[in-house]
């Protein structure tokens, strides 16, 4: 079957939905975390792929905010449905 829309990067629904929710900037959100500046925002601006330790960090994160932000299989998922995507449309 073939996804006639492009899923969303892990990276922009944190850039377009998470960080402004919690009224963050990209350098607060990195050291809240505990990543590089420059390594979340590669990933805010589709840059970086997701990867486990991330999505581990986000996850804890998320777990120490009280937000409800998703668990680390459902970034990995995320990323890997974007991934595919980009694989298919490659291939085509």
């Amino acid at each position: 079957m073939n996804r006639m829309y492009k899923p969303a990067h892990p990276g922009a629904i944190l850039r377009e939905d998470v960080l402004p929710e919690l009224g963050l900037t990209v350098t607060e959100a990195a050291r809240q975390i505990g990543v590089s500046r420059v390594s979340l925002s590669r990933l805010l601006h589709e840059r970086a792929a997701m990867t486990p330790r991330l999505a581990l960090k986000l996850e804890s994160w998320f777990d120490r905010l009280g937000y409800q932000g998703g668990r680390a299989e459902t970034w990995m998922q995320m990323q890997v449905a974007h991934d595919l995507w980009e694989a298919r449309k490659a291939a085509a």
